[in-house]
């Protein structure tokens, strides 16, 4: 994508399929526009929802069973957490891999959701800490298995022009199980008078259903005969086989990382200004409402424009964010932060996954999608550990003021190696 010299950086962004010499990934065909998304991409995304609001029922409610129900620490519940999300994060590159070795994508993203569903009835059962601490691990496991190899999946269902749309369902479908999740925990734990066990069998029901989706209802495409699978997907040549395309979105997707840190910040600051413990939850309900409402959308709009001018809008809006959550430390600059992160994380997610897809050769795709997930968890981790400082050092106005400075830094970032995301169609 050349910059023209009289429109700069964001005329090139949003400039339309047809207009100009070329064109790249992040644009659609023109006839695309009136293509409609294949079953296979809204299956995988209730797929995901149902999967989201059974996992959401139990982790919303787990660090409080683990201290006043079985009298854990404080420390075990992070010890827990910590291996949980590390687990995922190494296991979807491994996954991801085996996908591209495999030549097939179903089969490995019914697995991680089959042991996910199969994991859940643990929960109500285990009689103590160390049964639940196996639990939540093998739940990770399958999270991880069917991460890399589900992203690929869609990129390989969805059309060339709809790849955006696609991410962006499923970021939205995933996203109202976020918050319908805890929502129906916060519910039945007040009809059921604190009965945490009944809560737990309750979220096994959507966990099965998920699994009996894409077990049934999802159809892998026929691979093309003329594509070879990967040797050995997570050796040297296959990273170089990526493709430098692929590893400046990677870079980009760690920068942007490192701009957002974990949304436990929002539920700090929300108790820093005074908002009554029971209303404390609402804050990530709506963020999550926010973003579900707005990545599908995005999703759409990025096949018509360049994907990048909305990754930058993304930034621009973290970095309001961060500057009412920093200087207005009152209800109504709380809700407007969480908003104003929520339309962030629409304008992001999805279309960095769509990004993924659109560089990575079809082959290495599950590898892709797990190198990316890796190298973006643990920048997220960085990010919070960092965040967590300043507040000790500086309070929730240092941490928010530092965000809004990463998220400056990002979009120039962006600005500068926006050109350089853009390649041909795959």
């Amino acid at each position: 994508m050349d910059v023209p010299a009289d429109g700069g950086f964001f005329v090139a962004c949003w400039r339309r399929p047809g207009e100009g010499e070329g064109k790249d990934v992040t644009m659609t065909t023109p006839n695309a526009a009136r293509a409609t998304l294949p079953r296979g991409i809204w299956v995988l995304g209730f797929v995901s929802m149902l999967m989201d609001i059974s996992s959401e029922m139990i982790h919303a409610l787990l660090p409080v069973y683990l201290v006043a129900v079985l009298g854990a620490s404080t420390l075990t519940v992070g010890f827990i957490e910590g291996i949980a999300e590390a687990t995922a994060s190494i296991t979807k590159i491994f996954s991801g891999a085996l996908s591209d070795w495999l030549g097939r994508r179903k089969l490995l993203a019914a697995l991680g959701y089959g042991l996910a569903a199969f994991t859940k009835p643990l929960f109500p059962l285990a009689p103590s800490v160390g049964w639940l601490v196996a639990a939540r691990f093998i739940d990770r496991v399958g999270k991880g298995i069917r991460g890399a190899p589900r992203d690929a999946l869609i990129a390989d269902i969805a059309p060339v022009g709809l790849r955006g749309a696609s991410f962006g369902l499923r970021q939205s479908l995933d996203t109202i199980g976020a918050f319908v999740g805890p929502l129906a925990a916060i519910g039945l734990m007040w009809w059921t008078a604190d009965n945490y066990a009944l809560v737990f069998w309750v979220a096994v029901l959507p966990a099965f259903l998920s699994f009996g989706l894409i077990a049934f209802a999802v159809e892998e495409p026929e691979s093309d005969p003329s594509r070879k699978p990967a040797e050995n997907p997570l050796n040297l040549a296959a990273m170089r086989q990526l493709g430098a395309v692929y590893w400046r979105v990677v870079a980009v997707g760690i920068v942007f990382t490192l701009a957002r840190f974990s949304e436990a910040f929002l539920i700090l600051r929300a108790q820093n200004i005074g908002l009554n413990a029971m209303w404390v939850p609402a804050v990530l309900v709506l963020m999550n409402v926010v973003y579900a409402l707005s990545a599908y959308p995005a999703g759409m709009l990025s096949d018509r424009i360049n994907r990048t001018g909305l990754l930058a809008l993304g930034l621009v809006f973290l970095a309001g964010a961060d500057l009412a959550l920093a200087l207005l430390p009152n209800l109504a600059g709380l809700a407007l932060g969480v908003v104003l992160w929520g339309l962030h994380m629409g304008l992001t997610q999805g279309l960095l996954s769509a990004l993924v897809a659109d560089a990575a050769p079809p082959s290495l795709r599950g590898t892709a999608f797990g190198y990316f997930n890796l190298f973006t968890g643990l920048a997220l981790l960085a990010a919070s550990v960092i965040a967590g400082a300043l507040w000790d050092a500086y309070g929730p106005a240092g941490t928010f003021l530092a965000g809004l400075g990463f998220a400056l830094v990002s979009l120039v970032g962006l600005l500068a190696v926006g050109k350089g995301l853009a390649v041909g169609n795959k």
